[in-house]
């Protein structure tokens, strides 16, 4: 009879936080990602994903002029982490990392691309608005 020593995953779950083009909305959904991620039992991954979220937000917040919304997702031990905001062009990372330390612009994009396990993004179009999304993923370890 096989032995069966792990914990079983949490079931899945998705949450989305509609934020207005301010710049308090960062310190609000960080907060608000923490939070959820307590409560779920998450606390292991808390730390970098308000990082991660915290960079999305804030390059939703900083480059579009409409409003943005954060969206959390947990599903077979994978937390995706997306900001969907209004414009519709793609992000840039940086092609390096090591371009980081002399850029004024890509940080962001360069943090999350380095601290997530996998990143991407996708243009959408809803209700006649076009805008993008945003995404990257941590593996609960």
């Amino acid at each position: 009879m096989p032995e069966t020593d792990k914990a079983p995953q949490p079931a899945p779950w998705e949450y989305s936080l509609y934020i207005p083009n301010d710049p308090r909305a960062v310190t609000i959904s960080r907060r608000t990602l923490r939070l959820i991620l307590t409560m779920h039992g998450l606390i292991s991954l808390v730390d970098t994903a308000e990082l991660l979220a915290a960079e999305l937000v804030a390059n939703a917040v900083r480059h579009t002029e409409g409003p943005a919304a954060l969206r959390v997702r947990w599903r077979a031990g994978v937390l995706r982490i997306g900001a969907w905001d209004a414009d519709p062009q793609p992000p840039q990372p940086p092609q390096e990392l090591s371009q980081l330390v002399s850029s004024e612009d890509g940080r962001g994009m360069g943090m999350i691309q380095a601290c997530s396990d996998l990143w991407g993004w996708q243009p959408l179009s809803r209700f006649g608005h076009r805008g993008k999304y945003v995404w990257c993923e941590l593996a609960c370890a």
